[in-house]
C-alpha cells in the first residue's frame, strides 16, 4: 500500500470521522454556552497585521497539526457572532441545527445546476421559494425564483431579469449598446449592491438616478414620480424601480404600494430589496408594514440575515415565474440540450449567476420543517419589539439622538451633550474603544453629516438589559 493509499483510508474512515465529529460540536457547543454567559471578548483586539503572524503560511508537507486544536483557536480568533453583545453587522448567529445543515449540506457536496447533481436540494429549493412566494402575496402557482449565495448576487439576478425585460432587444447577444439609453432608479439609501449590479451590467455607476429621502429615510414619492417623468422626457429606459425594504443604514421601509402605483402607471419594473426586511413576512403581525410588496415584479430576502440561517442563502422570487427565466436566457447544449428552460425549471443554473451552487434550499427547508414557522415569525417580533424598545430608551434619557425612530431591529444612535466640541468624532472613539476592549460588537453608520452608532438586534439572547448598559459604557466613556 502507497502512503496515499493510508492517507486517504486514514482521512476517510468512519470512525475518525464519527470522534473528530463529536469532539467539534463539544467544542462549538461549550463556545456557544460560553457565549450565552457573556464570557470573553466579542471580537478579540487582534489587528490585521498581527493575525496575518497569527495564521502563517507554513504548511507542513506531512501534516500533524491537532485538528481539535486548530479550531480551538479559530473559534478563539473569530468575531463571536454568538455572543448577546454581538450587535453589529446584518448577520445572524445561526441556529445550531440549521448550522448542522450546513455541515451535512457540506458532506453531501450536491450542486444544484442541474438536477441530478442535486436532487434534494432542487425539490426542497422550489418548494422554498413557493412557500415565500405565498407569504410576499404572490400567487405560488406563477411565481417562482431561486436561491443565491447572499444578496448582491440576488440583487444582480433579479436586475438582470429586468434589464431583459424592459430593453428593446435581446442584449445577452446584442450588448446593451443597441438598447439606447438605460437607467435604474433607487434611494440615497439604497444599498451599494445596485449601484454595483448598474455597472456589473455595463450601464455605468452614472445610469444610477438617485431620489432623495425624507426624513425618515424613506424615499420620496414626489422625487421619484420627477425622476421617472424625467427618464421619460429623456427617452431614457427606466430597467427597474428599486425599493428598500429595510435599509441597510436605518431599516427604513420605503413606501411600498405607493412605489408600485408610480411603476404600474409608467409601465417600469418594481424590485423591493428586502435582504434584511424582507424576513418579516414570515408574521402576520409585521407583515402590514411590508404593504405594497405583493405588487413587486421581483424581491429578494436574505435567510441569513433574519430567518437564523447560516451565510449564505438568499431568496430571489418574481412575481412572474417566467421571467426568472429571462435572466441568463442563454444555453450549454451540453448541459441542458437545447430545451425550453421553462420545461427543464429543475436545471437551475439557467436561472442563477452560479454554475455550482451549495445546497440552499436544505439548511432553509429543513429549518422550516423542524422547527416551525410560527417560531420564526415569534423570532422576528421579538426583535423587531427589542429595537422600537431600544429606540424608546434612548429617546428617554438626556443628550441621546435617534437617527429616526426604528422601524425594526437596526437602531443608530448618537451621545451628544450640548459641551461636546465634536460629537461626530467622539461616536468614532467611542465605538472603536468598545470594540478594541471586546465588550461588544457594534458598528457605526453616516447620515447627512452626522456619525451616529449603530445597532442591528440580531442575536436571540440580546436583552435589553445588554443595551442599557451599552448606553451607560458610552456615557462613561464621555
Amino acid at each position: 500500500m502507497s502512503d496515499l493509499d493510508s492517507d486517504l483510508d486514514s482521512a476517510f474512515d468512519p470512525g475518525s470521522f464519527r470522534s473528530l465529529g463529536h469532539r467539534v460540536v463539544d467544542l462549538l457547543a461549550d463556545h456557544m454556552a460560553a457565549a450565552a454567559r457573556r464570557e470573553g471578548p466579542v471580537l478579540p483586539p487582534f489587528t490585521p497585521m498581527q493575525s496575518m503572524d497569527r495564521w502563517p503560511a507554513d504548511f507542513p508537507a506531512r501534516g500533524g497539526e491537532d485538528p481539535i486544536a486548530l479550531l480551538a483557536r479559530v473559534v478563539s480568533d473569530s468575531n463571536h457572532l454568538h455572543h448577546p453583545c454581538y450587535v453589529g453587522h446584518q448577520v445572524t448567529s445561526p441556529l445550531p441545527w440549521s448550522a448542522l445543515l450546513d455541515f451535512a449540506g457540506a458532506f453531501l457536496n450536491n450542486g444544484s445546476a442541474v438536477y441530478e447533481m442535486g436532487p434534494v436540494s432542487t425539490a426542497m429549493e422550489r418548494s422554498v421559494v413557493r412557500w415565500f412566494a405565498g407569504r410576499i402575496g404572490f400567487d405560488p402557482l406563477l411565481a417562482d425564483g431561486v436561491l443565491t449565495h447572499g444578496g448582491s448576487a440576488g440583487n444582480l439576478t433579479a436586475l438582470l431579469a429586468a434589464r431583459q425585460h424592459a430593453a428593446s432587444c435581446d442584449v445577452w447577444e446584442e450588448g446593451v449598446t443597441p438598447a439606447g439609453a438605460l437607467c435604474l432608479i433607487a434611494s440615497d439609501q439604497t444599498h451599494y449592491s445596485v449601484r454595483r449590479s448598474a455597472q456589473i451590467m455595463g450601464l455605468g455607476g452614472r445610469s444610477v438616478v438617485s431620489v432623495p429621502t425624507d426624513t425618515r429615510y424613506r424615499m420620496r414619492l414626489d422625487a421619484l414620480a420627477a425622476s421617472l417623468r424625467n427618464a421619460k422626457a429623456e427617452g431614457c429606459t427606466v430597467v427597474a424601480v428599486v425599493a428598500s425594504a429595510g435599509s441597510t443604514a436605518t431599516g427604513a421601509i420605503d413606501p411600498l404600494d405607493a412605489i408600485a402605483e408610480l411603476c404600474a402607471e409608467y409601465g417600469v419594473w418594481l424590485h423591493v430589496d428586502g435582504a434584511h426586511g424582507g424576513g418579516a413576512v414570515v408574521s402576520d403581525r409585521l407583515r402590514t408594514a411590508l404593504r405594497g410588496i405583493e405588487r413587486a415584479d421581483s424581491v429578494v430576502i436574505d435567510a441569513h440575515k433574519m430567518l437564523l440561517a447560516p451565510a449564505l442563502a438568499t431568496l430571489v422570487v418574481f412575481q412572474n415565474g417566467r421571467r426568472s427565466f429571462e435572466t441568463f436566457s442563454q444555453q450549454a447544449v451540453y448541459i441542458f440540450g437545447g430545451q425550453d428552460p421553462t420545461e427543464t425549471w429543475y436545471d437551475l443554473a439557467q436561472r442563477t449567476l452560479e454554475c455550482t451552487k451549495r445546497m440552499l434550499g436544505l439548511q432553509v427547508y429543513a429549518s422550516l420543517k423542524v422547527l416551525g414557522t410560527s417560531f420564526f415569525a415569534a423570532y422576528v417580533e421579538r426583535m423587531y419589539d427589542l429595537g422600537r424598545a431600544f429606540g424608546e430608551l434612548v429617546a428617554q434619557r438626556p443628550h441621546w439622538e435617534l437617527a429616526t425612530v426604528p422601524e425594526g431591529n437596526i437602531v443608530c444612535f448618537r451621545y451628544a451633550p450640548p459641551h461636546f466640541a465634536n460629537a461626530n468624532e467622539f461616536q468614532a472613539h467611542v465605538r472603536e474603544a468598545i470594540v478594541r476592549e471586546g465588550s461588544y460588537y457594534l458598528v457605526k453608520t453616516s447620515l447627512r453629516g452626522k456619525t451616529y452608532l449603530r445597532c442591528t438586534l440580531i442575536n436571540p439572547r440580546t436583552e435589553l438589559s445588554d443595551l442599557e448598559a451599552l448606553l451607560l459604557r458610552v456615557e462613561a466613556e464621555a
